[in-house]
């Protein structure tokens, strides 16, 4: 049996940008960090549905909606080597865990952000995606 994602958990996934994807790539360039912000098992089939939110070292460009992960959350995740991070909110990769190219059946977790940063996570995750054209999907 795979691993059981939980939403906040963090896990290494090559993640498509927004602007790779523009450009006609359909594969992430590396493997980076990336949060399970939804973790869905369908009752039609038995499958394992994640929406992935990037981490990036990278300060936000203006427009983009990211939050900034705290010093505390960093550590308890795992990223403790990383001085700065952001978690991007408006934009996601979906993947099906069971079909995944990415996903191995006894993944390996990073680490966990906290449930209250998971809240405050998922609370912008859903106001960037109430204002539908900003949130972008990638599979």
């Amino acid at each position: 049996m795979s691993h059981e994602f939980r939403p906040g958990e963090l896990i290494t996934y090559p993640y498509l940008w927004a602007w790779q994807h523009q450009r006609g790539e359909t594969e992430g360039r590396k493997q980076r960090p990336v949060c399970v912000v939804i973790a869905i098992r369908s009752t039609s089939d038995g499958n394992t549905h994640l929406v992935l939110l990037a981490i990036t070292t990278q300060p936000p460009q203006p427009g983009r909606v990211a939050l900034e992960i705290p010093d505390i959350e960093r550590r308890r995740a795992g990223l403790g080597d990383l001085k700065q991070s952001w978690i991007v909110v408006d934009e996601y990769n979906h993947d099906i865990v069971e079909h995944s190219w990415y996903i191995e059946p006894h993944q390996e977790v990073l680490g966990r952000f906290s449930k209250s940063f998971v809240m405050k996570i998922a609370a912008m995750f859903s106001e960037a995606r109430s204002q539908s054209s900003r949130v972008k999907r990638f599979d």
